[in-house]
């Protein structure tokens, strides 16, 4: 049998899986980033992931043929270098993750970033597998994007398309961690719709700051929970409709915790994206706009499968 290791890396929790290319999840698990540690505390972590998995595997059977690895930041496609980095993962810019772990474990190593790795994930065995391409969003702290052509990660000249949230929305708007201004993930990240809560409320409810508990008022009927959430809508829609007019897409998969609340956004997403997108994009069929359905694997089957089809 063979198979892939899969590792997402995120700034609270390493996963991992290994999935065969059949696509099977055989083994899978979860342990702390503890990214404060630094960045060689963290190459190690994934060493011992591997060598764990890589005993496992022996054990059972199971021929390795690499392993695939999704990260937050940049990812410098040809080399496998972490070229850019948020704080959550601090020092770990400039680590050349991929030849590392091959020199260190002796198997064939693909780093990319960890919306790709969800991306493909979801063209594989999810949301987007009816679709040879498909753009993929993933709402959360940030924003981030994958153009998936051909069943394929599209990465641009160096490895970093996709950065949709550091689209300008609103000129002169307001300031992003970038260190520019009205970038789209400040107006519809998980991020911005708190940052919406507590401005909007105040100390009047600050509970609504929790998008879960925001979005269970709102289902229950609270109206100024709804107006706040046909407010997100509202800029997660500005940015889409931008991306249709740039990518003509069939189809985008919105992935990110956002995506859980189901048809009671998305229904909201799908009418004011389409009243912003000229009718010919629309023709025959109108684009589809679906939740992600591989939740917390998504990135690990990805990580394998960016290893297993190379």
């Amino acid at each position: 049998m063979i198979a892939a290791i899969g590792i997402d890396i995120g700034g609270t929790n390493i996963k991992m899986g290994v999935v065969t290319r059949e696509g099977e999840l055989l083994l899978s698990g979860s342990t702390p980033t503890e990214a404060d540690a630094g960045a060689e505390a963290l190459v190690d972590k994934l060493l011992r992931i591997v060598e764990a998995s890589v005993d496992r595997c022996a054990n059972e059977g199971i021929t390795l043929a690499g392993i695939g690895i999704g990260t937050a930041g940049q990812v410098n496609a040809r080399t496998g270098e972490i070229a850019g980095a948020t704080a959550n993962l601090p020092g770990w810019a400039g680590i050349p993750l991929s030849p590392r772990l091959l020199e260190e474990t002796g198997l064939p190593t693909m780093v990319d970033n960890d919306v790709n790795m969800i991306a493909l994930g979801e063209a594989w065995l999810g949301a987007g597998k009816e679709w040879d391409d498909f753009l993929c969003v993933a709402l959360g702290t940030g924003i981030g994007g994958c153009w998936i052509s051909g069943g394929k990660i599209y990465h641009g000249r160096d490895g970093y398309a996709g950065e949709i949230g550091h689209i300008p929305v609103a000129m002169g708007g307001l300031p992003c961690t970038c260190g520019n201004r009205g970038c789209w993930e400040q107006y519809a990240s998980v991020n911005a719709l708190k940052r919406m809560a507590v401005e909007r409320f105040n100390e009047s409810n600050s509970a609504f700051s929790d998008p879960v508990v925001l979005f269970k008022a709102a289902k229950q009927g609270d109206q100024s929970a709804i107006e706040l959430i046909d407010a997100y809508a509202e800029n997660i829609s500005v940015g889409l409709s931008g991306l249709i007019h740039v990518f003509n897409p069939p189809a985008i998969v919105i992935g990110g915790a956002i995506s859980a609340q189901g048809e009671f956004l998305f229904e909201r997403i799908r009418a004011m994206t389409s009243s912003k997108v000229m009718k010919v994009f629309h023709s025959p069929d109108p684009v589809r706009i679906v939740p992600a359905v591989l939740g917390d694997n998504a990135g690990v089957i990805g990580a394998a499968r960016r290893c297993l089809i190379g």
